[in-house]
């Protein structure tokens, strides 16, 4: 599903693009626990509180889509797309996810801890107060997108990026990193001593993150003299 543009997977931006697009029928009625999603488009769709624990959605397109407070644990995500969707206050604890595309979509206060993702790409996303704790993510890219107070505390990350994005009150306290690029990033980070090893820095972040790295290994910085 996704497009290789130099060293990086782009996902599709518009429904049309998606390999799949043609054998989309339109979903009717409510999401139910362990339900099976095959191919199907949500469009222009509102949630509130759906329980749809265990389900599985495969091969299927959201747009314009809003979750509000669902229950969605240990749901199945494989080979999805989901443009302007919004995530309110939604347990995905324990969710699995594999080959899915965010596009400019908002993840507000949901709980993905546990959760198990794996070549899923966040372009031009907001994600604000996300639990990813205790979570796995390989090849997930978060290409210019706004994190704020988003927990990866004791997550595995490996070959991650994020490209372009602006990094706020983002926790990487034991947090395990593999090959994670967090070149062209701004970054406003919590780490403990051992939070960035196996990841990628410029110089230039470097010198920026000095002070967090210092106090991290309980160095104390000074240039007075008594």
């Amino acid at each position: 599903m996704m497009v290789r543009m130099g060293k990086t997977l782009m996902p599709p931006t518009e429904l049309a693009e998606l390999p799949y697009a043609a054998a989309l029928q339109p979903h009717h009625g409510e999401l139910i626990p362990d339900g099976d999603y095959d191919r199907l488009l949500f469009d222009k769709a509102g949630f509130a509180a759906p329980a749809a624990q265990g389900a599985r959605f495969i091969e299927c397109a959201f747009r314009t889509v809003t979750v509000d407070e669902g229950q969605l644990q240990r749901a199945s995500f494989r080979d999805v797309w989901l443009r302007d969707v919004r995530l309110t206050g939604t347990s995905l604890a324990d969710s699995q996810w594999r080959d899915a595309a965010f596009v400019n979509s908002a993840l507000a206060g949901p709980a993905m801890y546990g959760a198990v993702l794996s070549r899923v790409t966040f372009t031009g996303c907001k994600l604000d107060s996300v639990n990813f704790r205790q979570a796995k993510l390989t090849q997930v890219l978060f290409e210019d997108c706004v994190l704020r107070d988003v927990d990866f505390g004791g997550a595995m990350l490996t070959r991650c990026a994020f490209g372009g994005s602006k990094l706020t009150r983002t926790d990487f306290t034991r947090a395990k990193m593999d090959q994670v690029d967090l070149r062209g990033a701004e970054l406003g980070i919590v780490i403990d001593r051992d939070s960035l090893s196996g990841a990628i820095i410029s110089t230039a972040q470097l010198a920026q993150a000095a002070p967090v790295l210092a106090a991290s290994l309980g160095v104390t910085v000074s240039d007075e003299q008594r």
